[in-house]
């Protein structure tokens, strides 16, 4: 059945502008004219776009913005990629331009403002909230929370167990395990005080650092290699993960966390450290290869540094108007260039850097050198005052001279006189032993410095084409957020960062704010933490996340407050278990009525395995380690190939696993770990076949499961049910119940008859009792519940 259209009278201000605002300008007002049109007044909609004139006043059917809303078979060709109008806009619209499209002269529609745009103002926290005795208000979160629950029916999960929650802190806030005497220490505890006092206590570990300097990580797209086909190793990348860590732990705030890395290099009398934070934007992939076009990937470069920046900080997803005015957002082609201007003239170059560490390595290692090479020089003396051929005399010297030795050289003028007998033997072991000579530190560190001679223009690249050059255009900022402050006439990466944290910008704060949010409870209050546009998610939660916002800005950008401040909330501290109360109208728990469950990242779940089974090498920072490629990956040749990193060094944080772009170690991908290609605010969470089989048969975690059962076997030999309550204790935070100690009390037997049967028939000698102990932790740290942050 068609549309009715009727004759009732249609007053443009009240019944035409909102919707040619809400479906319409967003593309086709002043600044934004998609084929041509604007629809903001009465002269633009009547001189119409690249299809002519879009109104025919008094004749609906004649006119061509009519024809376009109209739906036909139930979809219209406008607005693209959104609802049709419903009918009764349709009817409006009709009604309006059959009477003659009366449109006041003097008036303008202004596109709709974008939520995530418009200014962030602190709400009131709701003060009719009753609190609970299953949901005491701690603080404004649980308000807000609370003030959803009541309007929409749902009754909240009861607080997790202690056991549950200490388990949580340290998994959120340092990526550890607690250990049994931590679990038992804190449940027993009954100071009121006592989850304060251990939340304060995580904030201040120095693990803390490396947890939240992993997010921001993934948010640099950090690697230890160029990418592309050549994929070269960066040596010393690794130095600005060393920062993020330091600066994290210091709780440097986020504004000035942020300003350095954007601009560290154009501070007054910068730092070694304010330089060394601009390693945030060398982290782009690199083509090194011989024969490339220099120019396209130096662009190229430049385009991932203004989608990276404009996605970290403001949430927004500028690369689609790189070859043309954005399809969605406010945001035009030549604002894109706008902002590729900033850092069009960063120069990359490196800083010299010493740590203390380094040269007491170098130092060890140099010790450790010395003895061979004085031993090779005793050797050489006792053959003094013999005689040797000049060609010899030559090679000698030579060695020397090719390793600059020149004390060396000096000390060894008596022995020119060797004779023949032993002179080769000894003359190889110089020169190999000389070519392994620890060489002393020296670290650089990859960071910008801004060009000052000879700097280049800017253009719009036409269509995305790099030597395709367009408009020429200035640094600048997007119309649709505030005006930039600039301390000079030229504006430069130092004025963009400072921009970001205007006070009038609301962005900055909402973004930042939500992505801590997303941390600790698994899910943002906005789900698209990479996009705040139109096409994002709009929030959960608009006035919790207002009041966040404004809350992170007071406490002077303080991560460590903000983190401090959720959890110790209510909403953190609740149950996550699916079944803990009844709310079907509410199955995916937008509304926040329990905490979430998830399984845990690529780098924790390796993390865990090291720390249930004291394997665990603590060091913080420093170069990364490369443990043993399977064969899957070194089989496909050399070039992949790394030597193993050796000693306790090898059971270090997943964190410091050097990533190779093209290479990256399988088990990391097998987690969902991101590419490092672009910036990554999210990552996936799958769950997949592979990654049991991972569990139960990669080496590491194998050997974890080992070194777990041959503790627990030394321990606790003749006494099962301890062993088990151990393991359970250091991986789950929890004693078995009883049903389980059951199972594996029937497993365990199993076992023992296996490994004796086995014995008796290889007449091999495997001690029973220890290989059943291996298999129990097998058992115990492949249950979902090892792997998964409840």
């Amino acid at each position: 059945m068609g549309t009715s259209f009727s004759a009732e009278p249609v007053d443009f201000r009240r019944d035409v502008a909102p919707i040619l605002q809400r479906h319409c300008l967003s593309c086709h007002n002043d600044r934004v004219r998609r084929g041509g049109l604007s629809l903001h007044s009465a002269q633009a909609a009547a001189k119409g776009g690249e299809s002519g004139p879009s109104i025919d006043p008094g004749d609906p059917a004649a006119s061509y913005l009519f024809d376009l809303i109209s739906p036909t078979d139930g979809t219209a060709e406008m607005p693209r990629d959104e609802p049709p109008l419903s009918e009764t806009e349709v009817v409006t619209i009709h009604g309006w331009i059959k009477t003659g499209a009366a449109w006041p002269a003097d008036f303008e529609i202004k596109p709709p403002v974008l939520w995530s745009l418009k200014p962030l103002h602190r709400p009131p926290v709701p003060a009719d909230i009753e609190p609970t005795a299953e949901f005491p208000i701690r603080n404004p979160i649980d308000a807000f929370v609370a003030a959803r629950h009541k309007k929409n029916g749902l009754k909240p999960a009861p607080g997790a167990s202690r056991r549950i929650l200490i388990r949580r802190l340290y998994l959120d806030l340092v990526g550890l395990l607690p250990s049994p005497e931590e679990v038992e220490s804190f449940v027993s505890d009954e100071d009121p005080l006592a989850y304060e006092r251990l939340v304060d206590e995580l904030l201040a570990s120095p693990h803390f650092g490396e947890r939240w300097g992993r997010y921001w990580l993934d948010l640099a797209r950090y690697a230890d290699s160029d990418g592309y086909l050549g994929d070269s190793i960066r040596p010393h990348a690794w130095v600005y993960r060393e920062w993020v860590i330091d600066a994290i732990n210091q709780d440097l705030p986020f504004d000035q966390f942020s300003i350095q890395q954007l601009g560290g290099d154009l501070l007054e009398k910068p730092t070694l450290s304010q330089k060394i934070a601009t390693g945030f934007h060398r982290n782009t992939l690199s083509n090194t290869e011989a024969g490339v076009d220099l120019e396209l990937y130096r662009t190229k470069e430049i385009v991932d540094r203004v989608n990276t920046t404009g996605m970290v900080w403001l949430g927004f997803t500028f690369g689609c108007a790189e070859c043309h005015d954005h399809k969605h957002d406010p945001i035009s082609q030549k604002e894109f260039y706008q902002i590729y201007a900033f850092f069009n003239n960063a120069n990359e170059t490196t800083a010299k850097v010493k740590n203390s560490w380094e040269d007491l390595e170098y130092e060890q290692a140099r010790q450790k050198w010395e003895p061979a090479y004085q031993k090779l020089l005793s050797e050489l003396t006792a053959y003094e005052n013999t005689s040797i051929t000049e060609k010899q005399k030559t090679e000698i010297t030579g060695i020397l001279n090719k390793h600059k030795k020149s004390s060396e050289l000096k000390r060894l003028s008596p022995f020119y006189q060797i004779k023949k007998a032993g002179w080769k033997d000894l003359s190889s072991k110089l020169d190999q032993h000389l070519q392994t000579k620890p060489s002393p530190p020296a670290t650089k560190a990859p960071i910008f410095t801004e060009r000052t001679k000879d700097r280049r223009d800017t253009f719009i690249h036409v269509r995305g084409i790099y030597n395709r050059p367009g408009e020429k255009v200035n640094p600048g900022t997007p119309f649709v957020l505030p005006d930039l402050s600039s301390r000079n006439q030229a504006p430069d990466r130092l004025d963009l960062a400072q921009w970001l944290f205007q006070d009038n910008n609301p962005l900055t704060p909402r973004v930042a704010v939500n992505r801590i949010w997303q941390h600790l409870v698994g899910q943002g209050l906005v789900s698209t933490p990479n996009d705040f546009g139109t096409k994002g998610e709009a929030p959960t939660h608009p006035l919790l996340l207002d009041w966040l916002a404004s809350e992170y800005k007071s406490r002077e950008w303080s991560r460590k407050a903000m983190i401090r401040l959720i959890v110790m909330s209510t909403t953190y501290r609740m149950s996550s278990a699916s079944n803990a109360s009844s709310n079907p109208q509410d199955i995916n728990n937008q509304l926040l009525w329990r905490q979430n469950s998830y399984r845990l990242e690529a780098e924790i779940v390796r993390d865990i395995h090291l720390t249930a089974s004291g394997l665990m090498d603590r060091t913080i920072g420093r170069r990364g380690i490369r443990p043993p490629l399977p064969a899957f990956v070194t089989d496909v040749g050399r070039s992949v190939k790394w030597p193993a990193t050796q000693g306790s060094a090898r059971y270090r944080r997943g964190m410091y696993i050097v990533f190779k772009r093209t290479v990256p170690y399988p088990m990391l991908m097998t987690f969902d770990a991101p590419d490092a290609t672009v910036s990554c605010s999210r990552r996936e969470r799958s769950n997949t076949p592979l990654q049991a089989l991972t569990l139960l048969n990669g080496p590491l975690f194998f050997e974890s499961a080992q070194v777990l059962g041959q503790q627990m076997y030394e321990r606790y030999s003749d006494n099962f049910p301890a062993a088990v309550r151990e393991m359970f204790m250091r991986c789950l935070a929890r004693p078995a119940s009883e049903q389980e100690q059951n199972h594996l009390s029937a497993a365990y037997s199993d076992l023992l008859q296996l490994a004796d049967k086995r014995n008796k028939d290889t007449k091999q000698t495997e001690n029973p009792q220890l290989t059943a102990l291996i298999q129990i932790a097998r058992i115990v740290m492949n249950l979902d519940e090892f792997i998964t942050r409840d």
